[in-house]
């Protein structure tokens, strides 16, 4: 077979990995579904590349309001590769100590809302003390990793526990030990990573689960839609009011940040 025939075959054995995950990919949908019905949001957070995955969930075609994409720049920006901003920056603070705490300082959450956390090893620091920040506040918390290559890895925590040890669902994209799925002849290391696509299915099939618990529940999400499909007036339209709705359900994620609890009880 050629490489591209190669790759190919691999990502339906990814297709396949996804389709032996439907009921936890359910349970997920129930959770997020529930919070979005409540007012209240779906926090949704990766670090590195991971944060292909939270931008796929929302905003983007296809996609509805109810989910807080939390993505870091210092985390996250790898454009620039090396000089200020650079990709070593970006990989040592991902493994600070103490860098979710701040993150989190900044929204008002309550055990109403969820949360989806991705990180293919599962092994980095912030992502895993989010998720454990989330548990002790009782928020249900769903985790994506490859499994294989987490299970292969160290985590980068002094007590080895990884993001699956803080999470009620973990899903799996299927990927392999390393991500990359291709051996070339004659080249030392493998490539053409897998996470990426098996992950993206797995948000995607959370994604239309959600939106068919919504609309059965009587709310069905304002879905962010081309133009090609129904036209530019009515596309502008959807847009417009999803994105308000996505305003108005952030704000309350701000409206008690830094208050008192005894305080917030009195209003």
């Amino acid at each position: 077979m050629s490489y591209t025939q190669q790759y190919l075959t691999k990502c339906q054995g990814l297709i396949d990995a996804v389709a032996k995950q439907e009921e936890q990919i359910l349970q997920a949908a129930r959770f997020f579904a529930q919070t979005i019905l409540k007012g209240r949001m779906v926090h949704v957070f990766g670090s590195g590349h991971s944060r292909i995955m939270v931008e796929e969930m929302w905003p983007r075609y296809g996609s509805f309001p109810g989910f807080n994409p939390i993505v870091e720049l210092a985390l996250t920006f790898h454009n620039l590769v090396v000089g200020a901003n650079g990709q070593r920056q970006a990989m040592f603070l991902e493994n600070v100590t103490g860098f979710a705490a701040q993150i989190l300082r900044n929204f008002d959450v309550t055990d109403q809302d969820t949360a989806l956390i991705i990180s293919s090893s599962g092994c980095n620091i912030v992502p895993i003390e989010l998720a454990e920040l989330f548990q002790q506040k009782g928020i249900k918390t769903v985790g994506v990793i490859s499994k294989k290559h987490s299970e292969a890895s160290t985590s980068k925590r002094a007590d080895g526990k990884k993001l699956q040890d803080f999470c009620h669902i973990i899903l799996d994209s299927g990927a392999p030990v390393g991500d990359a799925m291709i051996t070339i002849e004659n080249l030392e290391t493998p490539v053409a990573p897998g996470s990426t696509v098996g992950s993206c299915m797995v948000i995607n099939c959370i994604k239309a689960e959600v939106a068919n618990l919504l609309t059965k529940a009587g709310h069905p999400p304002k879905v962010l839609t081309a133009g090609a499909v129904i036209g530019a007036e009515k596309a502008t339209e959807i847009f417009q009011s999803a994105y308000d709705e996505h305003a108005h359900r952030l704000s309350r994620m701000y409206k008690k940040v830094g208050i008192p609890s005894y305080v917030s009880e009195e209003n």
